[in-house]
């Protein structure tokens, strides 16, 4: 990893631009798809109380809490936080680090989607597990999203480059990978009219194997790994993992 891409770059990546581009990016179709993963893969109860972190600007918090439950979405970016408070009053949005959530183990589900679980190393990752630990009651559930899985991200890796585009705002896109470090470095070039923001993504790569060990080190069991929220199971070159697991 260069020397000018912190290992903390989401404390910063996540403006009005990025952010807005990802807003528009997600059908939702797709969302809906995923929260009824979430319902039926945890069985979740009526008013079940679930933490969303990261909660990004409040997608999956607020089509939850539309279906009745009663919901805390955590996240670093005070633009997202901004944007989700507004659209959503009913759920409890706080601007945080998804590390840091309320530790009374009274939660029914936590939830990270939105491929973020990669914004830390395997400590920061093991800290994070247990924050998660610690907010969610005994036979609660868990639900992580992650297209950064070792067995994802390595197979045919090649890098390359892409353009996306919604509605007026472009971005370009170039990927690498930091063998020595375990790292996929993705360079975005956001754009909008003659507004442009470039920053550099950082994702650690870990194995689904760490993954796991690292849950149960933090008193999770039941693990269960998915490729979609059609519930197919997750295998080698799968593209994206979502894994369940229950508080033991």
């Amino acid at each position: 990893m260069s020397n000018s891409t912190s290992s903390s770059w989401y404390s910063t990546f996540f403006t009005e631009l990025p952010n807005e581009f990802w807003r528009r990016a997600v059908p939702p179709e797709m969302t809906a798809a995923e929260v009824d993963f979430i319902e039926k893969s945890l069985d979740l109860a009526p008013k079940s109380r679930i933490v969303d972190a990261p909660c990004g600007s409040g997608r999956h918090s607020l089509a939850l809490a539309a279906r009745g439950h009663r919901v805390t979405g955590v996240d670093l970016s005070a633009e997202a936080i901004g944007y989700a408070r507004k659209a959503g009053p009913d759920v409890d949005f706080r601007l945080a680090d998804m590390r840091e959530l309320p530790a009374d183990g009274s939660y029914d589900a936590a939830i990270c989607m939105g491929n973020s679980l990669g914004y830390f190393d395997a400590t920061g990752t093991a800290d994070y597990f247990a924050a998660l630990a610690a907010t969610v009651r005994s036979g609660g559930g868990l639900v992580i999203d992650y297209g950064g899985a070792a067995e994802s991200i390595l197979p045919g890796f090649t890098g390359g480059e892409d353009t996306m585009a919604t509605g007026d705002i472009t971005v370009e896109v170039s990927r690498e990978y930091d063998v020595a470090n375990s790292l996929q470095l993705s360079h975005y070039r956001f754009s909008r009219g003659t507004e442009t923001v470039s920053s550099t993504a950082v994702y650690n790569v870990l194995t689904c194997g760490h993954l796991c060990t690292l849950l149960r080190a933090a008193g999770f069991t039941d693990i269960s790994l998915c490729s979609s929220p059609d519930g197919e199971p997750y295998t080698l070159a799968s593209r994206r993992l979502i894994l369940t697991a229950r508080r033991s």
